[in-house]
């Protein structure tokens, strides 16, 4: 653990807070010794001397016993029972004080709950009991304390370690974050501290981080994949003579080279941003007729009859999912004609054609198919109308009924991202 670690400060912290904490106590202990020793000489040093006194004079009858039972004092005479008393294994001894000139002891024992006076002096013993209960309260309630004030410094550290537990894991995690290692699993926290709440910011960053990265990753492997055909042909194009039909043909394939640079510009501006993309209300016909006019197709091979209703959305991103849809309807059409139609804010699209061979959703994946059967491949199309229509607050649908493709662009109540 290093010194300049969080968590060496607080074990440090610690372990000086019990150290203060037990020589707090020893301090209070011993004061209270002083103090209770200083209370029962006070108290019995009289009985004893006035004992003395009766022993001296060898006037220690009935009466004097008598009066001693009267202030709750019982004096042993006999020897067997003093001994029984001073010998017995839990007789603790609170106050003991020696006199090695004139070869004397004083003892104040503690058997059960009853206090004792010890005197030997030379050989002779005397020993007597205080007939009123002593219960050390004080030093119990010492005891408590300690034991309370300790218990809750180990809580609290332990509490403490737990709480900073996410800040050490997180530590480690970020380390390595330059290397793309964006797997925060551990940082799973229902907590509300503001350090778990910390590791679980950073947890959604990094997975944040990660699909941007997934996304980056396929734009690029792709990227080479959608323009190899057209770039190809071109090349091909060049070589041969030249002629009107070859210069409409390269003329072609630079539209289709500007239309992929166009849509590549749409997923870079998908997958790198970071909010909520600009949206607006436009009408229908006016997000078709752009639709149309970037793919440069007859108006004749599109179908519109939709109601020309306003939705909300964004011109750019919305034109290019229409304009992919229609795109693929036309291209895997029987008769090369797609059919708009609308529902509210919901947009339809049909054409005549053979059924997907697939789910749809296995179509939302870069060139699905693409090298199995290219006559069934939509490249990055769907794609890209799926990111598309969830930033713009839209799920896409399928239905296959009567020979006919019907794709639903299906708005809901709030935007998924």
């Amino acid at each position: 653990m290093k010194k300049e670690s969080i968590f060496f400060t607080i074990t440090v912290s610690f372990i000086i807070s019990v150290i203060l904490v037990i020589a707090s106590f020893t301090i209070l202990m011993t004061h209270n010794y002083q103090n209770k020793e200083e209370q029962l000489l006070e108290k019995y040093i009289p009985i004893i001397k006035m004992v003395l006194r009766q022993h001296n004079r060898g006037v220690v009858d009935k009466d004097f016993l008598k009066t001693l039972e009267e202030i709750n004092y019982t004096m042993f005479t006999s020897k067997k029972q003093i001994n029984k008393i001073t010998y017995n294994p839990k007789t603790k001894i609170l106050v003991e004080k020696k006199n090695f000139r004139n070869r004397t002891v004083f003892r104040v024992l503690k058997l059960k709950d009853k206090n004792y006076i010890y005197m030997k002096k030379h050989r002779n013993s005397l020993l007597i009991r205080d007939n009123i209960p002593h219960a050390n309260l004080t030093q119990l309630y010492i005891f408590l304390v300690f034991g309370i004030v300790i218990i809750t410094i180990v809580l609290m550290y332990l509490i403490t370690l737990r709480k900073l537990m996410p800040l050490k894991i997180l530590k480690d995690k970020v380390k390595h974050l330059g290397d793309e290692n964006f797997d925060f699993e551990c940082c799973d926290t229902n907590r509300k501290d503001e350090v778990s709440q910390l590791a679980l910011e950073f947890k959604n960053t990094a997975t944040k981080l990660k699909s941007i990265k997934e996304a980056r990753n396929v734009f690029i492997r792709n990227i080479m994949h959608e323009l190899k055909t057209p770039i190809t042909k071109g090349k091909f194009l060049v070589e041969i003579k030249k002629s009107e039909h070859t210069a409409d043909n390269l003329r072609e394939v630079f539209n289709k080279l500007e239309s992929l640079i166009n849509e590549f510009a749409s997923i870079e501006e998908l997958i790198s941003s970071t909010k909520n993309i600009e949206k607006n209300y436009y009408y229908i016909d006016d997000i078709v007729d752009n639709a149309i006019d970037i793919l440069m197709i007859d108006y004749e091979n599109v179908e519109q009859k939709y109601e020309n209703k306003k939705v909300f959305v964004n011109y750019k991103l919305f034109s290019v999912a229409v304009k992919n849809i229609i795109d693929n309807a036309i291209k895997y059409s029987s008769d090369k004609k797609v059919i708009i139609k609308s529902e509210g804010e919901n947009i339809i699209f049909e054409n005549k054609g053979e059924m997907l061979k697939h789910d749809l959703k296995s179509y939302y994946e870069p060139f699905f198919g693409s090298n199995e059967n290219n006559s069934n491949s939509f490249g990055l199309g769907l794609y890209i109308v799926f990111n598309i229509l969830k930033a713009n607050g839209y799920k896409l649908e399928y239905e296959y009924i009567n020979d006919t493709n019907i794709f639903k662009c299906i708005k809901e109540d709030t935007s998924t991202i």
